[in-house]
């Protein structure tokens, strides 16, 4: 798998999914664009989108390509199992990612979050015979998939699937030792079987690097998203790291991190360590704001928001501040109260982190005093 390491100049991979915002909530297509240019201009190519991304593949053609000659960029995008239906099958979808995107074929595609919950559909249309069509049709050149469930679930499926050339791993220094994630018996899973690793949520959704400095001391005068980003790229069989940059300045620090990359020493690795023991202490609620669950939510719920505020209330102290930014979001009509969840149970079928959310909400309730 030699090639899929030529084919990424760079390990710093841009994620089109958390893009900026105009004023009006629309992705602001002057500042993606700035941005594109500059990730180009420094040498890095790796671009990664989805077909549920709102409003992603359709800005990649506007600001990428359109704008960039086809050999300057690698894209990857994704096959989203959940939306397949007997109407709406994968010949529908990737035709209309095409169309979307502007391309005649994607560097990299992937099956999009596998996990047990999405294998049956996965199943019932064939996707991995339909894939290894397309990379015969020249369609795709390279197959994997994007995983959210247990090592032994990953083992099973690259021992059943040696055609996945690489995996799409949730790997950061919160999730390594998470039982539930479990990201490094995951990672490990991986190099078993010699595929290289693409790395989502290094920074898991921003959370690590929105820390207070109480939290972070031990990392001293290094920034807290290069510590997170240095830990997911200072692993073995890394492809890409994939980094859902919302700002320029966002981008600017990405790119000297990666630019002048420098692996984490083992006393850095100690100071990862304690930081993610102070992290833990706090019961910081690990949401990583994909989203996911909102567009199904009867009660229009702005879960993740919801949740923002709530770690703010445990990680700063600052519980009249969280109360204040959830009572203005709830009075400007951007989301449905906590309260009001029904307890339908949607959102916690989708969320790729299995949190409970029915019951973060009720304590949510109890904690911003939601009445």
């Amino acid at each position: 798998m030699n090639d899929l390491f030529e084919t990424n100049k760079g390990k710093l991979g841009f994620g089109l999914m958390r893009l900026p915002k105009d004023s009006n909530g629309k992705i602001d297509a002057k500042e993606t664009a700035s941005m594109v240019d500059r990730f180009l201009d420094h040498g890095f190519t790796y671009f990664d989108t989805a077909y549920v991304y709102p409003g992603s593949e359709e800005i990649f053609r506007e600001t990428i390509g359109s704008r960039h000659n086809r050999d300057s960029y690698t894209i990857a995008s994704k096959l989203s199992g959940w939306a397949l239906s007997d109407d709406f099958t994968p010949e529908k979808m990737f035709e209309e990612q095409l169309r979307r995107t502007g391309l005649d074929y994607f560097d990299f595609y992937l099956l999009h979050s596998i996990e047990a919950d999405h294998m049956p559909n996965y199943e019932k249309y064939d996707t991995w015979s339909f894939c290894q069509r397309l990379k015969k049709e020249g369609k795709i050149r390279h197959f994997g998939f994007s995983f959210h469930d247990t090592p032994e679930m990953l083992d099973k499926l690259l021992s059943e699937h040696p055609e996945t050339e690489f995996v799409q791993l949730q790997i950061n220094y919160l999730d390594w030792y998470s039982p539930k994630v479990q990201s490094k018996k995951i990672y490990e899973v991986a190099r078993k079987h010699n595929k290289p690793v693409v790395i989502m949520e290094p920074v898991k959704g921003g959370l690590l690097s929105d820390l207070e400095k109480s939290i972070t001391e031990p990392f001293g005068d290094k920034t807290p998203a290069s510590m997170a980003l240095r830990f997911a790229s200072s692993l073995d069989g890394v492809l890409a790291v994939l980094s859902g940059m919302s700002t320029p300045e966002q981008m600017d620090e990405n790119i000297k991190i990666f630019s002048d990359f420098e692996k984490l020493s083992e006393e850095e690795m100690q100071e990862i360590e304690e930081v993610r023991d102070r992290i833990t202490k706090l019961q910081v609620i690990q949401c990583t704001s994909c989203r996911y669950c909102t567009p199904g939510c009867p009660e229009k719920i702005a879960i993740p928001n919801i949740f923002r505020y709530l770690n703010e209330s445990r990680v700063r102290g600052d519980k009249e501040k969280a109360k204040n930014d959830y009572s203005n979001m709830i009075k400007e009509g951007k989301s449905g109260s906590a309260s009001s969840c029904i307890k339908c149970g949607k959102c916690e079928r989708v969320c790729p982190q299995k949190l409970p959310i029915r019951a973060l909400l009720s304590t949510a309730e109890e904690t911003l005093g939601i009445k």
